[in-house]
């Protein structure tokens, strides 16, 4: 789904343990300066529920219609907002089934690069997630971005939820997506804006 008027703004979710500094909010923040497009690249917390209420909080600083962009556990988040909200969607390499991802992580410390905070997944951030997981989406508002070597999240199972979506398959792409910089033309024409091509340049 593209908006009938282009996005007022954009909202960039990072991924779990990951953070507003990171390469890929980086790389949007700075493609959206480039349009002269506002964008909000939140600091989320660990817990699902918090983060998620701090992602919506975001949206009122971005005018009427924005567009949500996310990473990994941020692609999630980001399809709750779309779905609650009827926005537009850019996802890469979501997460589908987060409840399910972090089950295997349940008692594992972990120390956020990007803030330094330390904490520990527990059995409330998956019964969380599993609460939050919708059945279905309305696939015409989402862009995906899919890297097929994905070594965390298989393309295919976001290949079958978000069947009918706009996708792009990058051969041998990572979790990471380190070739964001090359798509961000797409992402923003997703949002009705035109961003030209090599126009940002990869975060090192």
């Amino acid at each position: 789904m593209r908006s009938p008027k282009p996005a007022s703004g954009v909202l960039y979710l990072h991924g779990f343990n990951s953070g507003s500094a990171s390469p890929k909010a980086t790389l949007m923040r700075v493609a959206c300066e480039r349009l002269s497009l506002p964008c909000a690249t939140p600091q989320l917390p660990h817990r699902p529920e918090q983060a998620l209420a701090e992602a919506e909080a975001c949206l009122d600083e971005l005018g009427r219609a924005p567009m949500v962009v996310g990473s990994s556990m941020g692609g999630f988040l980001a399809t709750l907002i779309a779905e609650r909200h009827d926005l537009p969607a850019v996802l890469i390499n979501p997460a589908v089934s987060p409840a399910r991802l972090v089950m295997s992580w349940i008692g594992e410390a972990f120390v956020n690069p990007y803030n330094g905070e330390h904490f520990r997944v527990e059995e409330a951030h998956h019964q969380a997630l599993e609460a939050l997981t919708p059945e279905r989406v309305e696939a015409r508002r989402y862009l995906l971005l899919l890297g097929t070597a994905d070594e965390t999240l298989g393309a295919r199972d976001a290949w079958a939820f978000y069947r009918g979506a706009t996708s792009i398959l990058h051969p041998g792409g990572d979790h990471g997506f380190s070739a964001l910089a090359d798509y961000l033309p797409a992402i923003l024409a997703h949002g009705g804006h035109a961003l030209p091509s090599g126009a940002v340049a990869t975060q090192r």
